[in-house]
């Protein structure tokens, strides 16, 4: 089973907000879609491994800021690569392109083109995500710049790894798998089903063997 053949399924790409009491956070996603339009209802399936996923379970409530194609690498750097679980990780620091939507939680306004809230009305367990179905409460258009798919994420946005040499040398004669989200490489003969990226937090599925 050839499992790139997932990558020809073409999706958008999204920041996912939520806000716990003064605190506000948010996951890179692309699994947002409509599924109702009257009424008009939203889903997101989101990682339980993110901290997102539990406040948007606590608070009921989410905001999807839609990537457009003028985003830049480091949006998916701080949104994606680090967990607001951390201490002294605040994914919002120093990022001045945001307002506050009418449920409470932050649109992200740069490098996004249109904003969804929504209210969650069913959870679904899923195993490794919790699906959220919410009902629309507030949208609007930031920008007319076309969406950014997982395709143009991986081929306009996301930098191609730079071979390292001093890393060639050290993994001569052994099995590579790199993480086609992030770059992130794993040693090994066999990549464990269940691996997560420990940088973006993706699965196995998004690996592939370079090596």
């Amino acid at each position: 089973m050839d499992m790139k053949a997932m990558y020809a399924v073409s999706y958008g790409l999204f920041v996912v907000t939520a806000r716990r009491g003064d605190f506000d956070n948010g996951c890179i996603t692309n699994t947002v879609a409509q599924v109702t339009s009257a009424p008009n209802r939203i889903s997101v399936a989101v990682n339980k491994s993110n901290y997102t996923c539990g406040m948007i379970q606590d608070s009921g409530i989410f905001t999807a800021s839609v990537i457009a194609q003028n985003a830049d690498f480091s949006l998916f750097q701080r949104f994606g690569f680090q967990s607001g679980r951390d201490p002294g990780v605040y994914k919002f620091d120093g990022f001045g392109a945001v307002k506050r939507a009418p449920n409470g939680t932050l649109i992200v306004a740069r490098g996004c083109n249109a904003w969804i809230s929504a209210k969650v009305e069913q959870v679904i367990d899923l195993g490794s995500h919790m699906l959220f179905i919410a009902a629309v409460t507030d949208m609007d258009v930031l920008s007319a710049e076309p969406s950014a798919t997982y395709a143009y994420y991986q081929q306009n946005i996301k930098p191609k790894p730079a071979p390292r040499p001093e890393k060639a040398e050290e993994n001569a004669g052994k099995t590579v798998w790199r993480c086609t989200v992030c770059g992130y490489e794993y040693v090994g003969e066999e990549l464990p089903a269940d691996f997560v990226c420990p940088l973006c937090k993706h699965p196995a599925s998004d690996f592939e063997k370079v090596g």
